[in-house]
């Protein structure tokens, strides 16, 4: 068992992985500490020759409610850290903890539990899989608070949904049950206990070639996506308008009046 900066704990066993998101008293809500521990995480696991499947999972009572808007957004600074990029094609740090998923050789599950919102939302997108439980609550949310989906997620809604639909969650913020994310495939399964089903499947794939494996994500993902770079880089040009723009404050300021949740 491997403990990253109090943010994340890994432990490998018959050659998975689970990786589990460990800010319980705060629904694993991002702040920096914990984007630069799942950023850690991803490096750890890409060295990793023994482990042929990761699960992602959050403890306590959510997998993931998204930023810490109150450790996060009241610093400037912090804004510049998770967008700042060499090239516009490359991934930032808000975004690495999301597309880094994807970029492993080996498949990653989301087992999703609670709260997926925002940040959470983005995060699961990096996944291959993504199993919710039935009570689970998911939502791209960033619109409530004056943002854009910036962390990559947006490549795997490509692949995955209708432009109208990936649209509309967006723009809304809507948040969906299970099951209305299953019908929209903004997920890949709903179980009573997404870990275990998550575990499951996981040990179905440990039986397959690693090489096989290793192959068939990066041929499809570049099939069903091929502009990943371009993705990224619209992504984070917009969100440096929308953060530096004068609307953002009145649409915040609009949401926090609205609602009391620290997190997105």
């Amino acid at each position: 068992m491997q403990n990253i900066d109090n943010r994340i704990v890994i432990n490998v066993e018959n050659k998975i992985a689970t990786v589990s998101f460990s800010r319980p008293d705060k629904h694993n809500a991002l702040d920096m500490p914990m984007f630069y521990a799942i950023d850690k995480t991803v490096r750890i696991l890409k060295k990793r020759k023994d482990v042929r499947v990761i699960i992602v999972n959050g403890e306590g009572q959510s997998f993931c409610s998204g930023l810490d808007i109150k450790s996060v957004m009241t610093n400037k600074g912090n804004a510049i850290k998770l967008l700042w990029k060499w090239l516009p094609g490359n991934a930032n740090l808000a975004q690495r903890v999301t597309v880094g998923w994807r970029r492993l050789r080996v498949p990653v599950i989301m087992a999703i539990h609670g709260k997926c919102w925002g940040g959470g939302m983005q995060i699961a997108l990096g996944g291959d899989y993504r199993i919710a439980a039935a009570d689970a609550s998911l939502s791209i949310m960033e619109a409530r608070w004056g943002l854009i989906p910036d962390m990559g997620g947006t490549i795997a809604l490509s692949e995955n949904m209708p432009v109208d639909q990936a649209m509309k969650l967006a723009m809304t913020a809507e948040t969906l049950s299970a099951e209305e994310a299953l019908n929209l495939k903004l997920i890949s399964q709903v179980a009573e206990d997404p870990y275990q089903a998550a575990k499951n499947f996981a040990e179905s794939l440990v039986e397959r070639s690693p090489d096989v494996l290793g192959t068939i994500k990066p041929v499809y993902h570049s099939l069903w996506c091929p502009s990943e770079r371009k993705i990224l880089a619209r992504e984070t040009l917009n969100q440096w308008r929308i953060i530096f723009g004068k609307n953002r404050a009145i649409a915040v300021k609009k949401a926090m009046g609205k609602d009391k949740i620290d997190f997105v």
